[in-house]
């Protein structure tokens, strides 16, 4: 381990001085890693944290500025856990490192591209089919004996039963994804105390900043006797004791028994595994997935409860066993993981005529020859034109929600449900809300669209009427640019 890391070193120091003086395309594998703080007293959090490194194949870590690298990549998210390559310019920036020219994927068969740097991600994230396997690994601290759960407790998570994780992304993916063959183990002993891994700051000001990539490591490596890593897609790591009051999710790039890529990860604390809910965002995370948001502007990325990218605690059910259960994903982020089909997505461009059109729940199955359900509309797109900078270009995603079911039935309200996306390089779903000013969380009436209320997108391109009610969803009205009557924020009307 000692020899590897000199070896990494070494590799970073010749990396650093090689693009001293001038621009650099380097590859390796792309960690992005967010961090969710614990709810605190009346609900308040924390601001979330973001993390993106490059790993090189030696193993050293390249920290990498998260705007630059979000204007470099275009879609940054759709290159999370995957090899890249990095294009550095000679110059600086303004915080003294290496300034990002683009960031593009380097695993595909157009590896001119790649290493050409002719163009940013194409915005699409690889679709995440099929069986994704996830081992548990649970470790305690050297100096801290509690073990919270039995590890029978962290099998059962995986379970097909209603509240288990293999139940829920089974059915938040259409039934696209399968977590099969997933299983736990633990309790396995850390070679050092929880000082060694998480700095604690004194002050009001100061912050822990656990050490995730010295977690991971030591955890794999006292599981390694009893976990074939090679064969999972995800690895969820729990700790017998508080981090840096968060919890993690998103990747780790390295080698582990043979394998060398990039495994979804997460590092829970205890408040974070005994709640499914929590635990499935970080999963999210791991899949790829950023945060959702609402309307409001603040820096408070949790107060969007129709996603639990966004808020997993709000509008829950709870259960005695999981505690808070996870609700679904938007309807953007199961789209960038492939799970809505071409034949129930729409796309409607800015000026096309007006469009009247069956929009379906999120949450309902898949059509079969058994349940009836016809082929209508799970995710409507409206496009506006984009801009001279292709990557910056705003969309809208339309929705049909309503509690009900085992994970959405603490729901706000049965509504059409809207997000804006692409605004600042991050492909993140922003709810829309109609109240002047939006509401703190997208728990309110503004936020829900019903019949006989129509919205105006704040570009004024688009205006949507719900029309009616049907058995399984709504039937919305999308019309061109309308009468602008007020001001530039979206507005209801009845």
């Amino acid at each position: 381990m000692g020899i590897r890391f000199a070896i990494a070193v070494l590799a970073l120091a010749g990396w650093m001085a090689s693009v001293s003086a001038q621009a650099q395309v380097v590859q390796g594998g792309l960690e992005l890693r967010w961090g969710d703080p614990a709810p605190g007293p009346g609900d308040r959090r924390g601001p979330a944290k973001f993390q993106a490194a490059l790993v090189l194949d030696g193993g050293a870590r390249i920290p990498l500025d998260p705007d630059q690298a979000r204007r470099g990549a275009g879609d940054l998210y759709a290159l999370a856990n995957r090899r890249v390559a990095v294009q550095f310019s000679g110059a600086k920036s303004s915080a003294g490192g290496r300034r990002i020219e683009a960031i593009v994927p380097a695993d595909t068969p157009d590896s001119a591209r790649a290493h050409g740097l002719t163009g940013k991600s194409d915005g699409v994230a690889k679709a995440t089919l099929g069986a994704t396997r996830w081992v548990t690994v649970a470790c305690r601290f050297s100096d801290i004996a509690e073990e919270q759960k039995p590890v029978g407790f962290f099998r059962d998570q995986y379970g097909e039963g209603a509240g288990e994780l293999g139940h829920y992304w089974r059915e938040v993916s259409y039934d696209g994804i399968q977590l099969t063959g997933s299983d736990a183990y633990g309790w396995f002993a850390l070679p050092h105390p929880r000082s060694h891994y998480v700095t604690e700051e004194d002050g009001e000001d100061g912050e822990d900043e656990a050490d995730l990539t010295a977690l991971f490591n030591d955890c794999t490596a006292a599981a390694d006797a009893e976990v074939d890593f090679s064969q999972v897609v995800g690895i969820n790591l729990m700790f017998n004791a508080n981090l840096d009051g968060y919890a993690w999710g998103g990747g780790r790039c390295t080698t582990l028994d043979g394998a060398d890529r990039c495994w979804s990860s997460t590092w829970n604390p205890p408040w974070s595994f005994n709640n499914l809910a929590p635990l499935a965002h970080e999963m999210g995370h791991g899949y790829g997935l950023p945060h959702s948001d609402n309307s409001d502007g603040d820096d408070d990325t949790y107060d969007n409860p129709w996603d639990v990218m966004s808020d997993s605690w709000s509008n829950a059910v709870v259960d005695t066993t999981y505690g808070a259960r996870p609700k679904h994903i938007n309807i953007l982020q199961r789209d960038r993981l492939g799970w809505v089909d071409a034949v129930h997505k729409r796309t409607i461009a800015a000026g096309s005529a007006r469009t009247r059109l069956a929009v379906d729940y999120a949450s309902l199955p898949l059509p079969t020859e058994d349940n009836g359900l016809a082929d209508n509309i799970r995710m409507l797109v409206l496009q506006t034109p984009q801009s001279p900078d292709p990557y910056r270009g705003t969309f809208y995603t339309i929705e049909a929600r309503r509690p009900t079911g085992d994970y959405e039935g603490a729901l706000a309200g049965d509504a059409i449900i809207i997000h804006q996306v692409g605004s600042d390089y991050r492909y993140e779903a922003e709810s829309q809300d109609s109240d002047s000013p939006p509401a703190d969380r997208a728990d309110n009436e503004g936020s829900m669209f019903k019949v006989g209320e129509s919205w105006t997108s704040p570009d004024h391109l688009f205006n949507v009427l719900v029309e009616s009610k049907t058995a399984t969803g709504f039937v919305v009205v999308v019309g061109g640019r309308p009468r602008q009557t007020g001001g530039r924020g979206p507005r209801r009307s009845r």
